[in-house]
């Protein structure tokens, strides 16, 4: 696939490096020739230094015949430009676009049409993040949640830890203590090392266990797991822009929730819109106003500033003041790999953006990709076409799909029901099969496997 990216900051430079390494034809736009040569140095892919939505620009990258255009610059009106140039001058089929100004993306359906500005698919990282939030603050203890098939099935990380429920014990004892409810460990990462699990793996402490299940079934899974924490009540956010906005608006009937603001006109436009949220004008790096604001009792600080490391040390004071979770936005990959045990969850909004710029971008017909560890690992959702004479899947038993080596089937969404993957269940056209990649290069391995060969019409 011929596809060009505008835009060579974090989330496009990384976007290259997953699709450069699956054989698709890239070209990178940037005005910063230097970002580019830095690219291409490890990469095997095109530049063009220019504006991003000049149409000579748009030319020397080769949109006359491209399939895709992703338009991730820092700039909303550079992006929705860029689709709109491609559309009307080179007609390029699939046009995704970044847009972070919430409003814009307050009227997008009536701006986002072929007729007035012809974006196909908008990317909005806020709205994101924030839900990724949501949903560690609505299961306590986890790592990560993410949803397939429109929520039927949860994927949730859980760290064990000494003494846990599991620990010292083989994973096949789980269905012994829960024999009403169906679940599967995806995937182990001990010491950042990936462990395929089989009945008689030994859970360890401090493994990252990613288990599948039904979302109904998931609060039980997890008190199996570990120590299943008490639901959250109060949660505290540092930074009033838009993601702890959105998320503070978000939370606010459900929580009581406080935001800690330093600029003091932003507090005005925060107050009059949270109606139920306390407005804090200051600093969360102040110890005092931690104190004031009884931190000790506080269930969940969400770090969601623009700034690294000031979110970084925010979260660390919170932490040693009693908070019982930390959440961390880091944006610099470099950094999410150093922060220790104070901070028990950092959030990557380019991870996060990246999962959901490949749905558009595989190929077959997935619906879902969530990248995971920092873009190591992947969990995607694809539905199975054909019949048993053009599919490799279709009409076999799970133990007789040739998975390649580091892929596992999670779960079988059909129709309403979920079935957990065992080896005994058969698949059947149309389901919506869970896919765990330890190796993310494995796609275009898994993209083969489900394609529908000549024989299906």
């Amino acid at each position: 696939m011929k596809i060009i990216i505008l835009g060579a900051g974090q989330v496009g430079g990384t976007l290259a490096e997953h699709l450069a390494n699956e054989q698709n034809d890239i070209t990178v736009v940037d005005t910063d020739g230097g970002k580019l040569r830095s690219l291409q140095d490890r990469l095997d892919i095109g530049t063009v230094t220019g504006g991003a939505s000049h149409p000579n620009t748009l030319f020397k990258a080769g949109a006359e015949d491209a399939d895709m255009l992703i338009a991730v610059t820092n700039s909303d009106e550079i992006n929705m430009m860029a689709c709109q140039v491609a559309h009307t001058l080179f007609n390029t089929p699939t046009k995704i676009s970044r847009v972070r100004s919430p409003n814009y993306l307050a009227h997008q359906e009536l701006l986002f049409t072929r007729d007035h500005i012809p974006v196909d698919v908008i990317i909005g990282p806020e709205q994101l993040v924030t839900k990724n939030i949501q949903q560690l603050i609505a299961n306590p203890g986890a790592l990560q949640v993410l949803d397939f098939a429109e929520g039927k099935v949860q994927l949730v990380a859980v760290r064990a830890y000494h003494g846990g429920p599991i620990v010292g014990h083989e994973l096949q004892e789980i269905r012994n203590h829960m024999p009403k409810v169906d679940t599967r460990v995806a995937a182990i990462f001990r010491q950042d090392r990936a462990i395929m699990p089989e009945g008689d793996t030994v859970v360890e402490a401090d493994d990252e266990i990613f288990f599948i299940a039904a979302r109904k079934n998931i609060r039980a899974v997890m008190a199996e797991m570990r120590k299943v924490d008490k639901p959250y009540k109060r949660v505290m956010i540092a930074g009033g822009g838009n993601i702890g906005a959105t998320l503070a608006l978000s939370i606010e009937d459900d929580y009581k929730v406080k935001v800690i603001e330093q600029s003091y006109d932003r507090c005005k436009v925060l107050s009059e819109r949270l109606k139920h949220t306390i407005v804090l004008n200051g600093s969360a790096s102040e110890p005092q106003l931690l104190f004031q604001e009884n931190i000790e009792a506080t269930d969940v600080f969400c770090a969601l500033t623009n700034n690294d490391e000031s979110n970084i040390m925010m979260s660390m004071l919170a932490k040693r003041m009693g908070a019982k979770k930390v959440i961390t936005l880091i944006t610099n990959s470099a950094y999410a790999e150093l922060v220790g045990d104070e901070i028990d969850i950092a959030i990557s909004p380019q991870q996060i953006t990246i999962g959901s710029l490949l749905t558009h971008v595989r190929r077959g017909d997935i619906s879902n990709v969530h990248s995971l560890r920092r873009g190591a690992a992947e969990a995607i959702e694809v539905t199975a076409h054909g019949d048993a004479y053009s599919s490799k899947v279709v009409g076999r038993r799970l133990d007789e799909i040739p998975l390649p080596e580091g892929v596992t089937i999670g779960a079988i969404v059909r129709g309403e029901d979920v079935l957990i993957a065992h080896s005994h269940v058969v698949v059947e056209t149309d389901d919506h099969v869970i896919l765990f990649l330890v190796d993310r290069h494995k796609i275009s391995a898994v993209e083969k496997l489900f394609a529908v060969g000549f024989g299906f019409f």
